[in-house]
């Protein structure tokens, strides 16, 4: 796909990977419509796409919500004429244990408000806005692009049952909706990044990322900026769909 001109919204875009990859877009000439809660990072990411020369919009999305997810959608459609891609980028982390044990004693679980909130968002949340997204594509008959943002959590990671669970649900669905919307003209890719370079992660104390980076054959953290040009490769790369592009400093070799 020439993205050029094209209209592509970016869920969880107001920072970190969602804001790369919609600045990645951006540089490429396409227009970009935000979803996320925070309207102040609405606003500066969509600043810094508009300095692009392009058109950039956000708009106030709980993706977690089917109401919200289809009353944006139809409105990106209705104020771009157009609906050309999605990057589903949103999610959130309640991490936990499924139990705690100490000294042979039961003391904590995780809990379902940690359960629901994360697979709401990250796996719930992927399917509403794909769903929405894809109607309207084949409504307007120009085909188009879905990439899920998975994550290497995916193959099980302690303390992530909800987050795993979510990410290997998200890289599934990936391959579902590439075999059934292939005739629609509209090709879906997963990336499944590995430990970025987010605030989450600065915040964090040195020997805390070095105990990250230990096992990373490349040594360091991955880079937003990274994982949103393996997004771009799906997006201009035709002949890619149902796939997940593994971008993890080579963690899983």
């Amino acid at each position: 796909m020439d993205i050029r001109n094209k209209t592509v919204v970016v869920t969880g875009a107001g920072r970190g990977i969602g804001r790369a990859i919609a600045l990645q877009l951006a540089q490429h000439g396409a227009d970009i419509a935000l979803f996320d809660l925070n309207e102040v990072d609405l606003g500066e990411t969509s600043a810094l796409c508009a300095a692009q020369s392009v058109r950039a919009r956000g708009y106030r999305v709980n993706v977690a919500d089917e109401g919200e997810v289809s009353t944006a959608m139809t409105q990106v459609a209705t104020d771009f004429g157009r609906l050309d891609g999605l990057v589903n980028n949103a999610g959130i982390v309640r991490d936990g244990l499924l139990v705690k044990v100490k000294d042979g004693a039961v003391v904590g679980r995780m809990t379902m408000d940690q359960w629901n909130s994360v697979i709401g968002v990250n796996l719930s949340g992927v399917f509403l806005c794909a769903r929405e997204a894809a109607a309207h594509m084949i409504e307007l008959g120009a085909g188009g692009v879905i990439v899920n943002i998975s994550s290497i959590s995916r193959v099980g990671n302690a303390g992530q049952s909800n987050y795993s669970a979510a990410k290997a649900g998200v890289e599934s669905m990936g391959v579902v909706w590439a075999k059934e919307l292939a005739r629609y003209g509209i090709r879906v890719g997963s990336v499944a990044p590995g430990f970025t370079h987010t605030e989450i992660l600065s915040s964090m104390r040195p020997e805390v990322l070095d105990k990250l980076t230990a096992p990373v054959p490349l040594k360091r953290l991955g880079q937003p900026e990274e994982i949103a040009h393996a997004v771009l490769f799906i997006f201009e790369n035709d002949f890619f769909t149902g796939r997940c592009l593994e971008v993890d400093g080579g963690l899983r070799l």
